[in-house]
């Protein structure tokens, strides 16, 4: 095998669930190869660099290898190498997750419960 549906590989490579889904992203210009926009029958061949917006760092591959059946997730990371930029946008990106704080941390008390709202009444005067 050559040459490969783009749909297809992202399938088989386990980047998207459905094969559909893989379409559908590639028709909304969310994967590009070699750079340029794709169409999912985009034929594609060992070598040829993927990029895939699905996280908010962009995933940048190298496809190594082509198979045309969805395998299991060890089998599909010997399809493509990531690039070692890439790699590191995700580590930095997953650092800054880390260091952030939690949105939820500054709400010490919830939602008022029913008690502290016939208390703001009262003392609002309603």
């Amino acid at each position: 095998m050559e040459k490969m549906r783009l749909d297809k590989w992202l399938w088989a490579a386990r980047f998207y669930k459905t094969r559909s889904l893989a379409a559908q992203e590639i028709g909304k210009g969310r994967v590009l190869v070699n750079d340029a926009p794709a169409k999912p029958a985009r034929e594609i061949m060992t070598g040829d660099c993927i990029r895939i917006r699905k996280d908010d760092p962009e995933i940048a591959v190298h496809v190594r290898a082509l198979s045309a059946v969805r395998g299991p997730a060890p089998a599909a990371r010997l399809l493509y190498e990531e690039t070692p930029e890439s790699i590191e946008r995700r580590e930095a990106a997953a650092q800054l997750r880390r260091m952030a704080p939690e949105p939820a941390a500054s709400l010490t008390a919830g939602r008022p419960t029913k008690r502290d709202r016939r208390q703001l009444s009262q003392m609002r005067g309603r």
